[in-house]
């Protein structure tokens, strides 16, 4: 056979075996270290069945070529000969190029990797710290650790130990450091060693036996004297002993770094001293300590030191741990840490992160210690610190369902496997899975994965990480459904006690009246039932990321057992992948919406639909109700017929407006609160428009049939006029009318009072609905005038009396209702009062400034907290708008654009024409939105409305998650909310009061 004939048949054999560069691996085989054994077919099959071939054959090379004289032939002999040592260090050469690099560097530690006795095959402390015995500096103990982790590696990457023993003995072998690098700082420092007594508390992993290849090590440390020792100078003498310790295991030397010592952990963490006393320890924790510091004293376990100090801090500890439950703030803290943020991950980087991402380690650890601190007060077999023994023991209490923790045990190690493997092949501390072709590849065979391994690595990732997405719903709601439906004979179950606690723990102030509930839902064997089963564990989650979870659980029962006997209802929110979580998320997120549903609930359809919360047109608004009064029999039945389109048209708002304010899964909240404000104001304006043009339809047709006397118009000003209706707000409006021709004017006016009479009594009927009023304060004259008048009338009145104030009031006029000409020719009537020809006088502008002082002054509720109060408060709406009118009526005869009835658009068009600096316009705008949306989700929350924040901490805390703010955070709120409007004063100072 030709030469290159056989070349091309080793290429084709090198490809075969799962070479990736075969024209490489010829080469390397070629090379003179590998003379004896190139031809070797079990040398080939062996490489062939590492993670990385070409990886493994490089490092045998390296390996060979480092040997010292006349030991080649030794290493040959054994690799081809013993199967064992072949399989382990050609699978770790394959997927660790670090332990390559180590290997090279120190080619006889190969040799530990021979001996294939019971004790080498499950090493334990002692093992390790007989390995590390010799280590007498920084340099050594690096080298002694490097070789007792190729031992470890070995052993992991050929499956004679699975993932939890391979995390133990990782735990293990960094114990056994921290005691060897703590006897070399003693031997460094006798006399110091001699003052002290110093003990080494293990945290985190490695506390709980569950260490990664590469990972901080937390600790902390206990100090005290010896005997007869002085306490301060022995704290000292401790402290330098920690500190060399940390540094014996931290820095870089020639032979690199072991891992990071982190005692970030103690008692006020960076800004406390390394080392306190027991007692000093015990002090802080039973004044001090937050709740995630309890959380992460589950894993305390002393390692190293004084055996009995560090004996005495556990079992002094222990008590405290197991009792954090019962603390004031238990439960805040947890809903905090719950809302693990993941916004300091590149957003590059979250889909790859298998600790921090969504359905990453640490939502599996979180969950289980959270379970652990809830139950553990009463329950001691969950008192472990490694996750899965937690997991197991919380399966066999009944407090997890057993299939539950299986497919949460399986993807933790799958989890946990791959981050082990990814972290081996350089040693370093990463948890992203990698993107590169060839690096996903060998990750993916070092997991056994051989056919396809990318693309089976992937999919078994994404599945295992979709069942931890679900995790809380597994471990926190659904035993919380198992313990009240009692469907399965023999099961173990939480008890209504250990229930209790859980719902407790997870905010729902009532767990009492919340068994009730889901005993209510979710008892029985009826189809209904089995689906609420299904759906309830899930929204329990949902309702516990709200204000209110109670309310919400209620409002779910109260809106079930309503609708409970549609067909469609329970299908809906199985089915639909949004409804459910929007309408958990509308039903805690206070009064307003639960109320408005509660009296039409089949409006719940909307939230499935996922046009349905989309704000309808005016037209068609109006269309709707104009045609639903023309059915009705009598007036009252025909105002109840426009309530009714009301009502399911202000819930279809309210809930567009909590689901974009709050955010779901799959849909963040809306970044631009300035369009969700503009949206709610719109869309009560059209909504209120309708209604009151619904009210006169049938106000007419009660008294004159199909013609009224008089033309007739409702004018909306103020917040109607200005498309800026709040939930709560009154319909500001003006009455006009024309005499219709031949009609006497008496009769005429007569006609308009009756009906004007008749449309506010029927909007005033008795209704659990919110009140519409309508108000017309803002009339020529105020409450002292003819509530209607003539077109003429006003023309008369407005060019002889007209005050400034009412030209200001008549900058947000709209026609709203009623004859659209007659609205029209109103509107030609007073543009030239707003927007004056040549602008306002200086005794006019004094007059306006005159007025915002004088209300300022006399209009603030007694009590009030000026800096908080949303209408007339420091930079609140009223400071907001009334600097733009003052503006649109000393412009608007030259800037076409200022000629707007809106706020926000008036603002935008003073900026536009170079009236107002960018920054100062900024500033303006993030005000009003601001205190529009507080009053919005006043009116949400309590149900009514209100110019000021609630003082009850539970609606003051929903304000706060409409508003964007974290559980805990209201204080951060107020403080927000008083500096945004503090700035915006500031510029009302300038651009009102002294422009």
């Amino acid at each position: 056979m030709t030469v290159p004939g056989r070349r091309s048949s080793t290429f084709i054999r090198l490809l075969r075996s799962g070479f990736t560069d075969p024209s490489a691996a010829a080469r390397l085989l070629d090379t003179d270290a590998l003379a004896a054994v190139r031809n070797d077919p079990v040398l080939l099959d062996a490489l062939g069945a590492t993670a990385d071939p070409d990886l493994a054959l490089l490092g045998l090379v390296r390996l060979a070529e480092a040997q010292p004289d006349g030991e080649l032939p030794g290493l040959l002999d054994t690799l081809v000969s013993a199967k064992p040592l072949r399989d382990r260090l050609l699978g770790v050469l394959g997927a660790s190029e670090a332990l390559g690099d180590h290997l090279a560097r120190h080619p006889r530690d190969w040799l530990g990797l021979v001996t294939y006795e019971a004790a080498d095959l499950h090493p334990g402390l002692a093992e390790f710290e007989q390995g590390l015995a010799e280590a007498h500096d920084p340099v050594t103990l690096r080298v002694a650790y490097r070789r007792c982790l190729l031992s470890i590696a070995a052993r992991d990457v050929c499956g004679t130990i699975d993932v939890a023993q391979t995390a133990a003995e990782l735990a293990d072998l960094a114990t056994a450091t921290l005691r060897a690098a703590l006897r070399i700082a003693s031997a460094a420092a006798p006399e110091d060693a001699a003052l002290c007594r110093l003990a080494v508390i293990a945290m985190g992993k490695c506390g709980g036996n569950e260490l990664n290849y590469v990972s901080d090590v937390d600790v902390i440390f206990v100090g005290d004297s010896a005997p007869g020792a002085d306490e301060g100078k022995a704290l000292q003498a401790a402290t330098r002993l920690a500190s060399h310790l940390m540094r014996i295991c931290s820095e870089t030397t020639i032979e690199g770094t072991i891992w990071p010592v982190d005692a970030n952990l103690r008692p006020e963490g960076r800004n406390g001293p390394l080392v306190r006393t027991l007692a000093s320890h015990l002090a802080y924790y039973q004044r001090w300590a937050k709740t995630w510091e309890f959380q992460a004293l589950l894993k305390a376990r002393a390692v190293a030191g004084d055996e009995a100090l560090g004996a005495e801090y556990i079992a002094a500890i222990s008590p405290l741990v197991w009792q954090a439950a019962e603390r004031e703030n238990f439960v805040p803290d947890v809903q905090k840490m719950r809302r693990r943020v993941v916004d300091n991950i590149p957003a590059a980087q979250v889909d790859r992160e298998l600790k921090l991402g969504p359905g990453g380690l640490r939502d599996v650890e979180f969950a289980v210690q959270l379970l652990q601190l809830v139950h553990g007060r009463s329950d001691a077999t969950l008192h472990s610190g490694t996750t899965l023994d937690a997991l197991h023991a919380l399966a066999a209490g009944g407090y997890v369902g057993r299939a539950d923790a299986a497919q949460l045990h399986d993807a933790y190690r799958f989890l946990r496997a791959m981050e082990h493997r990814i972290q081996l092949y350089r040693l370093r501390r990463t948890h992203l899975v990698p993107e590169d072709e060839s690096d996903l590849r060998r990750l993916g065979r070092s997991m056994g994965l051989r056919t396809e391994p990318v693309a089976e690595l992937n999919k078994a990732w994404r599945r295992h990480a979709s069942v931890v997405r679900r995790l809380h719903e597994k471990l926190f709601y659904r035993p919380l459904l198992d313990a009240v439906a009692q469907l399965t004979p023999g099961e173990t179950r939480l008890s209504p006690r250990a229930a209790g606690q859980r719902l407790e723990a997870l905010g729902y102030a009532d767990p009492a009246a919340a068994l009730r509930h889901l005993e209510a839902l979710a008892s029985g064997v009826t189809r209904k039932a089995a689906i609420q089963r299904t759906l309830l564990p899930v929204m329990l989650g949902w309702f516990a990321d709200s204000a209110d979870p109670d309310a919400g659980l209620l409002n779910f029962r109260k809106v079930s057992d309503a609708l409970g006997k549609t067909p469609w209802y329970l299908r809906l929110l199985r089915d639909e992948g949004a409804a459910a979580e929007n309408l958990a998320r509308v039903l805690s997120a206070g009064r307003l919406a639960p109320d408005l549903l509660m009296r039409a609930p089949e409006a719940v359809a909307l939230l499935g639909d996922p046009e349905g919360l989309q704000p309808r047109t005016h037209e068609a608004l109006q269309q709707e109700v104009l045609a639903a009064v023309g059915r009705a029999e009598n007036p009252e039945a025909a105002v109840a017929a426009a309530r009714g389109v009301r009502r399911r048209e202000l819930f279809r708002t309210t809930a567009a407006d909590i689901i974009g304010s709050y955010g779901t899964e799959d849909n963040p909240a809306e970044e631009d609160h300035g369009a969700l404000v503009d949206r709610v104001g719109g869309a009560v304006s059209d909504l209120t428009a309708a209604t009151v043009a619904g009210a006169l339809r049938a106000a007419v047709h009660s008294h004159y049939g199909d013609t009224l006397p008089t033309r007739f118009a409702v004018i909306g000003v103020g917040r109607f006029g200005g498309h800026e209706l709040a939930y709560g707000s009154d319909a500001d409006v003006l009455f006009v009318h024309e005499p219709r021709e031949g009609v006497d004017e008496q009769e005429a006016a007569k006609a308009a009072q009756t009906v004007i009479a008749e449309m506010r009594r029927l909007l005033q009927l008795p209704t659990t609905d919110p009140p519409l009023l309508i108000d017309a304060d803002l009339r020529p004259e105020g409450r002292s005038g003819p509530l209607v008048r003539t077109l003429a009338s006003y023309a008369a009145y407005y060019r002889r009396w007209s005050l400034t104030w009412e030209s200001q009031a008549l900058l947000r006029a709209e026609p709203v209702a009623g004859d659209a000409e007659l609205g029209a020719r109103f509107i030609e009537l007073i543009d030239p009062l707003r927007y004056p020809m040549e602008g306002l006088g200086e005794d006019a502008v004094r007059e306006i400034r005159r007025l915002k002082a004088r209300m300022e002054s006399e209009r603030m509720p007694r009590g009030a907290d000026p800096t908080l109060h949303t209408k007339l408060g420091r930079g609140g709406l009223s400071d907001v708008e009334w600097t733009v009118q003052l503006i649109q009526m000393r412009h608007a005869w030259a800037e076409p654009g200022l000629r707007t009835t809106r706020t926000r658009e008036g603002l935008a068009a003073a900026h536009a024409a170079g009236l107002i600096p960018t920054e100062e316009a900024q500033i303006l705008d993030e005000a009003w939105v601001l205190a529009t949306r507080v009053r919005n989700a006043v009116m949400l929350v309590r149900g009514r409305a209100g110019d000021t924040f609630p003082t009850e901490a539970r609606e003051l805390a929903a304000v706060g998650r409409y508003l964007g703010y974290a559980e805990g955070t209201v204080g951060e709120m107020l403080d927000d909310y008083r500096r945004i409007t503090r700035r915006a004063r500031a510029v009302v100072e300038e651009l009102f009061y002294g422009g």
